[in-house]
């Protein structure tokens, strides 16, 4: 019993030490605790650091969201305005165009114009496809009908001379056989023009516009009586006798005509008489009329005959040219050019007939070939 005590000492002494090694375990577990804390605590401040962040960041971003709104809403304004604009233009423009009657009308007007124009492109086709000879030809043509025309109308010779040639000188261009009967008759009316003298038309007007203007000039010739020298006489009445004698004559030659004098009011209507005869003959000059002119200057020379003295010498020089003048041709018997206008239109349908002919053949080939 006794050697057991022993081994129950000691571990009662073991059993002692235990309870005295807890202390130092306590204390480290205090720090374990407290770096615990602090990790948390610092995990709290980022938290609450990156929390605060991202409110800024929301904040931030509201605010450029509402600064986008503003400038949005203001484009937005103004675009709608600058609609509002074009919106009232375009309706002012539009209250400005024509009413639909109007339109239609219009259209109905382009129509018409667009088919006028089609023929007129149809027409210049056909024309255009005129060889330059069938250009020449009609160009003779025209020269031909106005050289009548100038000869039915002013008799002008030179000229309608210059417009045969014109046109001979084309149909020689064309070196045609078929020509030579129109080229014969233009011959043939180019010598009888060439063999016509013209007369000087302007050279006669002129001349009766001088002889007016000496009808105007002419004056009644008085008689004056010749006093015989006779010699003094003292005596009373044979001075009273030769100033009565000067109011009383004796004629012997009573087969002449005495004519009394014109007054001045009679005077300007023979003058009158007179310049309108020789205008009138003017105007026959001017238009190829010889009757009126020949009336004309045989009613001038009778005015001068009956009213005027023959011997004065400016009246008798006056009748005289009156004489010479009326002696002068005023008009020619011009040839007749419609002989030669219509040989050239018979040979300008004859070449037209053989070229539709050929072109008719032309097509009728064409389309056997085609067959």
């Amino acid at each position: 019993m006794s050697e057991a005590a022993p081994p129950n000492t000691p571990t009662n002494n073991n059993n002692e030490q235990p309870l005295a090694a807890p202390a130092p375990t306590t204390q480290s577990g205090g720090g374990v605790s407290g770096a615990v804390a602090v990790l948390a605590l610092l995990i709290g401040a980022g938290g609450a650091g990156l929390g605060g962040w991202g409110l800024w960041q929301l904040r931030e971003m509201q605010a450029g969201e509402l600064v986008q709104n503003s400038r949005f809403e203001a484009a937005l304004s103004s675009q709608t305005d600058a609609l509002k604009q074009s919106e009232r233009s375009i309706t002012g423009r539009l209250s400005q165009f024509a009413a639909r009657s109007d339109l239609e009308a219009h259209a109905r007007t382009m129509s018409m114009l667009e088919s006028g124009q089609e023929k007129l492109v149809q027409r210049l086709d056909k024309l255009t496809g005129a060889s330059r000879e069938d250009w020449r030809l009609a160009e003779a043509e025209y020269l031909l009908r106005l050289a009548s025309l100038r000869l039915t109308a002013m008799q002008d010779i030179n000229s309608a001379r210059h417009l045969l040639e014109a046109a001979d000188g084309i149909l020689r261009e064309q070196d045609d056989p078929a020509s030579f009967p129109v080229r014969q008759v233009l011959a043939r009316s180019l010598e009888a023009l060439r063999s016509l003298t013209p007369p000087d038309r302007i050279g006669l007007f002129l001349s009766l516009g001088a002889l007016r203007e000496q009808a105007a000039q002419l004056k009644p010739l008085a008689p004056i009586y010749e006093q015989e020298q006779a010699p003094l006489v003292a005596d009373r009445w044979q001075q009273l006798w030769e100033k009565v004698s000067r109011f009383v004559r004796v004629d012997l030659h009573a087969d002449q005509d005495i004519r009394p004098l014109l007054s001045g009011q009679n005077l300007a209507q023979v003058h009158l008489t007179l310049a309108l005869a020789l205008e009138q003959a003017q105007w026959a000059v001017l238009n190829a009329s010889p009757e009126v002119y020949r009336q004309a200057l045989q009613q001038a020379q009778e005015v001068l005959a009956g009213q005027f003295n023959p011997d004065h010498p400016q009246s008798a020089a006056l009748g005289k040219r009156l004489t010479e003048l009326s002696r002068q041709p005023v008009a020619l018997q011009m040839p007749d050019l419609s002989p030669t206008v219509s040989a050239l239109q018979n040979y300008l349908q004859r070449r037209q007939a053989q070229r539709e002919e050929a072109e008719a053949a032309a097509s009728t080939k064409k389309e056997g070939t085609r067959q």
